[in-house]
């Protein structure tokens, strides 16, 4: 190669600039995620009940991936500009076209299918993405910070 010949230099643009958390979790390491989130989401700027229910919101979305999604999933947190993201996947069955569909409130007495509801409810948007190769929930909320 000569001097005329010199290669264009490499721009590196990172994926997630603002990546907190990129983390594999089974039953043993939900309560500890569940702290980092908490961690991360107040130092982003989520405070009082804004704060509590993200975390909920997280929590129930790595419990569902534990109890009907293989038993472990990949939680990524991080932030946008005046928002906190977290996108948790597994690896199970993928959920029914009535689960993806259905925003309705559970009945009172009924024992399970309030995850999804809650981290609906508790956030500023959901996504789900589902299939055969198992499922992708990503929640937002408005960071004050």
């Amino acid at each position: 190669m000569t001097n005329a010949e010199l290669p264009t230099p490499r721009t590196v643009v990172p994926i997630e600039p603002s990546l907190l958390i990129a983390e594999a979790f089974d039953q043993a390491q939900v309560t500890e995620l569940r702290h980092s989130v908490s961690s991360c989401a107040h130092a982003a700027g989520l405070v009082g009940q804004r704060l509590d229910d993200f975390v909920l919101a997280v929590n129930e979305l790595i419990t569902n991936a534990v109890r009907h999604g293989g038993g472990r999933g990949w939680l990524r947190l991080w932030r946008r500009p005046g928002e906190l993201v977290c996108e948790v996947s597994d690896h199970g069955h993928g959920l029914s076209e009535r689960q993806l569909h259905d925003r309705s409130r559970p009945a009172p007495d009924t024992a399970g299918g309030w995850g999804l509801w809650l981290a609906r409810e508790l956030s500023d948007a959901m996504e789900v993405e589902s299939g055969a190769a198992g499922t992708t929930v990503r929640i937002s909320a408005t960071a004050t910070d």
